[in-house]
C-alpha cells in the first residue's frame, strides 16, 4: 500500500505533488496558511490590469504544454513574442545582451576584443570547487563578458552579488540541470545545429495564477487553504501535522515552504536539521508595478550589482505580453539598501525615478508587493547544502534545494511523487 503524504506548501511545488501522487492512487493530504494557492505564482488585477505578483512569464516546455492540455487550458494559453532583446545597463545606457550570433556580433556592449575573448571559452576548465560565479565566468568568458552581462543575467534573478555566489552551489546546478558537463558554447552550437529549439514563452489569459488556480480546483479535495501547519512531531514511526484546526498522521512528510519555514516546522522532529535550515539567506523583494507610454521593444532590463542605478532590474510587459503601458521593476537590498525602510509610496516613487533613468520615459506606480522572505541568495551561506540530511520521511521540495524556476520545481516534484508512490 502507498504510503500516506503530509504535503506542507500549495505552490507549484505542493500543487505538483498533490497532483502526481493522486495519478498514482497514493493518500495524500496538502496543507498551505494562504487562502489562495500558488505561493509566488499569483496573479492580480489592479484598476483593471493584470499584474504577476511572482514570475513574469513561463516558457512552455513539453511538460508544461502537457500540464496545459491536462487541465483543459489551451484556449487559455497566450503566447509571448520572446525574439525581443534582453538589455543591460553600462556605463550610462541600455545596451542588448547577445544571447545569439547576430547580436554577439553587433552589440556594443562588449569591445571587440571582449566578443573574442569570449571565444576561448571552450578551452576553460569546468566549475572548481569554492570558485565564485564571478571567477568562474571571467576565468571562461572574459572580464568584460562577465561584468558586463553574464553575472547580471544569472544572479540579477536572485539579488545576490556574483562575487558571494558560490557556482557549485548556484550556476554550476543550473548548468548540470541543463546538461552541460563541458563547454557553454560547444552546447549552445550542438543544440543550434541540432534544431533543438528553446520553448517560446506564454502566460494565460488570466495569467500564470491561474495555472496554479487550475491545479487546485483539480485536486482541492486533498487541499486545505487558510490552514497553517504550526509544528511537524515524530510519533510511532508516522509524523503528525500539527494545524490550528487539529491534527494529520502521515507516513511521509513533504515540505515545499521557505527554508526558514520549514526550519521553525521541523525543528521538533530533528534540531540538528532545523539549525542548518537556519543558515540559508534569502533576499527580500520589492515588486514595483508602473504605467508608462515608453514604446521600447524587450523582455526588459538588468541592472548589474553595484550600480548607481537603484533597482536590479525591469520587466517590459506591455512590449513582450502585450500588456499595455505595463512595466514591472525589482528592488532588494542590494540595488537599495534602505528597501526594507522604505514605504510602499516611496518604493513606487524610487522605481518609477530609476525606470526614467534607464529609459527616458516617465512612469507612474499603480501596486507595489514584497515578497519575504523572497528569493534565496544562493549566496556563500548555501554551503550548508553539504550538511542538509533530513531524516527518514522527512523529504523537502523547494527551490533552495532543487531546480529554481516553474518548470523546473514541476519537474522536480513530480520525480519526488514517483519516488513516493514506490514506496
Amino acid at each position: 500500500m502507498p504510503p500516506r503524504v503530509g504535503v506542507v506548501g500549495a505552490g507549484i511545488s505542493g500543487l505538483t505533488l498533490v497532483r502526481a501522487l493522486a495519478t498514482r492512487d497514493a493518500d495524500v493530504v496538502a496543507f498551505d496558511a494562504a487562502s489562495e494557492p500558488g505561493g509566488v505564482m499569483r496573479s492580480r488585477r489592479v484598476d483593471g490590469r493584470l499584474l504577476e505578483l511572482g514570475p513574469q512569464r513561463l516558457r512552455l516546455s513539453p511538460t508544461i504544454e502537457s500540464l496545459v492540455d491536462d487541465l483543459g487550458l489551451r484556449e487559455q494559453l497566450r503566447a509571448g513574442e520572446d525574439d525581443q532583446p534582453l538589455y543591460v545597463y553600462h556605463d550610462g545606457s541600455l545596451s542588448v545582451v547577445p544571447l545569439s550570433l547576430r547580436e554577439a556580433v553587433t552589440t556594443d556592449l562588449l569591445s571587440l576584443r571582449g566578443k573574442l575573448r569570449i571565444l576561448k571559452e571552450p578551452l576553460a576548465d569546468p566549475p572548481r570547487a569554492g570558485e565564485s560565479v564571478e571567477a568562474y565566468l571571467t576565468r571562461s568568458f572574459g572580464r568584460q563578458a562577465a561584468r558586463r552581462f553574464g553575472g547580471p543575467l544569472y544572479s540579477g534573478l536572485y539579488g545576490t552579488d556574483p562575487s558571494d555566489m558560490l557556482v557549485e552551489y548556484s550556476l554550476g546546478r543550473a548548468l548540470e540541470n541543463a546538461g552541460i558537463d563541458g563547454s557553454v558554447l560547444w552546447w549552445a552550437l550542438r543544440k543550434r545545429l541540432g534544431g533543438r529549439e528553446t520553448p517560446p514563452i506564454c502566460t494565460f489569459e488570466d495569467g500564470l495564477g491561474q495555472l496554479a488556480e487550475a491545479l487546485y480546483d483539480a485536486h482541492a479535495d486533498a487541499i486545505s487553504l487558510e490552514t497553517a501547519v504550526e509544528s511537524v512531531h515524530e510519533r510511532d514511526e508516522q509524523f503528525e501535522l500539527v494545524t490550528e484546526s487539529g491534527t494529520e498522521r502521515v507516513d511521509e512528510v513533504v515540505v515545499t515552504t521557505p527554508a526558514p519555514t520549514a526550519a521553525d516546522l521541523l525543528e521538533p522532529v530533528d534540531e540538528g536539521l532545523s539549525a542548518t535550515l537556519e543558515r540559508f539567506s534569502y533576499n527580500p523583494i520589492g515588486m514595483v508595478y508602473l504605467e508608462s507610454d515608453f514604446d521600447g521593444e524587450g523582455i526588459g532590463a538588468l541592472v548589474p550589482s553595484g550600480s548607481d542605478v537603484r533597482i536590479s532590474g525591469s520587466t517590459w510587459n506591455a512590449s513582450f505580453l502585450d500588456r499595455d503601458r505595463l512595466f514591472t521593476c525589482y528592488v532588494d537590498p542590494g540595488s537599495d539598501p534602505n528597501m526594507l525602510e522604505r514605504s510602499d509610496e516611496s518604493l513606487g516613487e524610487l522605481a518609477a525615478t530609476e525606470f526614467e533613468r534607464l529609459t527616458g520615459a516617465r512612469a507612474t506606480p499603480i501596486h507595489v508587493h514584497r515578497w519575504e522572505p523572497g528569493m534565496p541568495a544562493y549566496d556563500r551561506s548555501f554551503t550548508a547544502m553539504d550538511d542538509l540530511e533530513p531524516p527518514a520521511g522527512i523529504h523537502l521540495c523547494a527551490n533552495y534545494v532543487g531546480r529554481p524556476g516553474i518548470p523546473g520545481r514541476i519537474r522536480n516534484a513530480t520525480q519526488l511523487a514517483a519516488t513516493l508512490a514506490e514506496k
